[in-house]
Formats: C-alpha cells, structure tokens, sequence
C-alpha cells in the first residue's frame, strides 16, 4: 500500500508538473483579457478592462461586494468579459500592512524563506493565514539589501476570490501599494491564484492519462503477443529439431536406405554392371578372330563394332552367354574391298548379375 501510495502521489506531482509546462508555453501564445479592479471605501470596487486585441473596450463599471455577491448586478457583457480573463485586484492601502526589512545582501536567493519566518513577529497573522509579499530588493549600506513587506488577511479577499471563481475567471492576482518614502512607490503581488489553464485545466491531465494507459495496454499487449510468437516457434524449433535428429539416427542406423545418399549409390551399383565387366565378359564371348573397335554401354545395352570373319555367329555366342540377352544387329553387316572380314554392329541387353564377384 505504501509503495501505491507514493507511485500516486508521484503520479499527481508528474502529471502537474506536465500541466503547469504546458500551461506556461501556451500561455506564451494565448493572451487572456485583463481585467483591473480597485478597492475603494466600503468594499466598492471599480473594474477597467485593459485593451486588448480582438475584444470590445468596455466603459468602467462601479459595484459593491456585499457578502460576496455585486451590488447592483453585473451586465451581461461584464459577466462575459469576466470568464476566461484575469482579475488583478488593487487592494486599499489601509487594509495592508507594511514595513522596511532589511537583510544580507548575500541573502538576496533565499528572501522567500527568510520573510516567511518572520510573518509571526511582523504581522497579527501567521503565514497560513495572510497573503504576502515584498518589493524587489534595493541595495542598501554595509552590504545589505532594503525590502518593503506587505501583507493582509486572508479573510480580507477571500470573498474577493470566491466571487471571481464564481465568474469563472482564469488567474486572480491581488496587489498592494507601499510607499518608498521618496514619493515614489512600489507594486507589490501579495497572492496569484490560478484557476483555469489558458488551454483548458482538465484537457491535459486527462490526456496524460489516456496517454499512459494507452501505452500500458500497448506494452501490454506486445508483450503477450511476443510471448505467444516466442513459445509457438520456440516449439516448432523444437520440432524440426527433433526430426532432424530422427532423420540423423535412421540414416546412421541404415546406412543403405533408399532415401540416402549412400542408400541410393549402393542401389545404384547394385542395378548398374560394371564397365571393366562387361568389357570382359565380352572378350570372353567373341572368338580370337574377331575385333572390337567400338564399344558403348547406355544404361542395361550394350553396343559392339567390330571385325569379324563371320558376324551371324557372333549373335548366338552372344545369346548363349549369361550376362547378354536379346543381341542382334542394329547396323547392316558390311564388307569393304580393302578390309580382312566382315564390319558388324551388334546390340545386346545386359543382366544386372555378373557372378558372385560383382
């Protein structure tokens, strides 16, 4: 609980932070209307609207807050002027107190805190009920600087405040003037409240908060899904692997098989007689008086060419050897002038099985 806690309360402060940037860049570019408004006796106020562009210029308007709320009524096109605009209220000097305080000039960065712990001692109220502030810092005698404190109750404007909330105003700021005692004075901010961001105070947030949920589910989502993908190939890698390793023991366990290299080779020797064998069961066949000048196997036939004395008895040697079948001629037998014999072309078919030493 305490670790949800601190993410929330770091969730708030960021999403804030992110408001209040956004907020002072837009600010940068979208100028609010200004309104003025001076306190005079008996809580009678007076509101001047500062020029500003692309808004109608409004005569100066005159009411009294009477517990909280205008007196007379104000016009419509005040009440609009009013909302979206900011307030800044000049208090009256005799509601306001003030005093000269000096410090270090060294001291100048830390003025906040120092004038802080002194709201005890120098006014009637504590720091949580009054509304404060100081004028720029004016080097002084000795290395110090001079500073003139202002400050009045929060009761004081707070029915101010509730009335300009009430109008929907974007910002109040409220001010006070103190006497420099040279004639001249100086504006002092006691308190600027914002309450409307100049591109909406909820518009920001909330995006923020789609935002990350938006990427929460995203991330979300792809994290699911890689896992998905990574068990469902992880479990194909696996599969393929385990065939492989299959395919791998049947293959060294039949080195012979069918689907081998080595399978198919050995089947192929098998199938397939021997060149030197065949050469040699011919020389075995055909008589000493006969030649062979070409000899060609094509896959199960063999083809001979060659001399001979009588080549129609070369056919039945042929036919009573084992290892040929079905010989006969595929060219004409011919005789020529010039040569000893006959010229024959004789093809036979050979028998896979050439004895036990094949």
């Amino acid at each position: 609980m305490g670790m949800i806690s601190e993410f929330q309360q770091l969730f708030g402060e960021w999403i804030a932070a992110v408001t209040g940037a956004a907020d002072a860049a837009a600010g940068q570019f979208i100028r609010s209307r200004r309104i003025l408004l001076e306190e005079g006796d008996d809580d009678v106020f007076t509101a001047r609207t500062i020029a500003a562009k692309k808004a109608p210029a409004l005569p100066d308007l005159v009411f009294r807050l009477d517990s909280g709320r205008p007196q007379p009524p104000l016009p419509a096109d005040w009440k609009a002027a009013f909302r979206g605009s900011r307030v800044e209220a000049q208090v009256q000097s005799g509601h306001v107190m003030t005093c000269l305080l000096d410090f270090p000039s060294k001291a100048g960065d830390f003025l906040d805190g120092m004038v802080r712990t002194q709201i005890d001692r120098l006014t009637p109220w504590t720091a949580n009920d009054a509304v404060f502030g100081w004028s720029p810092p004016t080097p002084a005698a000795n290395d110090r600087i001079d500073v003139i404190f202002a400050a009045t109750s929060k009761l004081k404007v707070q029915p101010l405040l509730q009335y300009a909330q009430a109008l929907d105003v974007a910002s109040v700021a409220i001010y006070a003037t103190a006497s420099l005692g040279d004639g001249a004075s100086a504006r002092i901010k006691l308190l600027d409240q914002p309450w409307r961001s100049a591109i909406g105070t909820t518009r920001i947030p909330l995006l923020l908060r789609a935002i990350l949920l938006s990427a929460g589910v995203a991330a979300a989502a792809s994290l699911l899904i890689s896992t998905y993908l990574g068990s469902s190939l992880q479990s194909q890698q696996g599969e393929l692997q385990r065939q492989l390793s299959q395919r791998r023991a049947a293959l060294r366990l039949d080195p012979n098989s069918t689907g081998s290299g080595l399978g198919l080779l050995a089947k192929r020797k098998q199938a397939t007689p021997s060149s030197v064998v065949v050469l040699e069961a011919i020389s075995r066949v055909l008589p000493d008086s006969t030649y062979v000048t070409e000899l060609r196997i094509d896959g199960d036939k063999v083809q001979v060419v060659g001399m001979t004395q009588d080549a129609p008895s070369l056919i039945s040697l042929m036919e009573q050897s084992p290892q040929f079948t079905r010989a006969t001629f595929f060219a004409p037998t011919t005789r020529a002038a010039n040569e000893p014999g006959e010229r024959f072309h004789i093809e036979a078919h050979i028998t896979a099985y050439f004895g036990s030493g094949t």
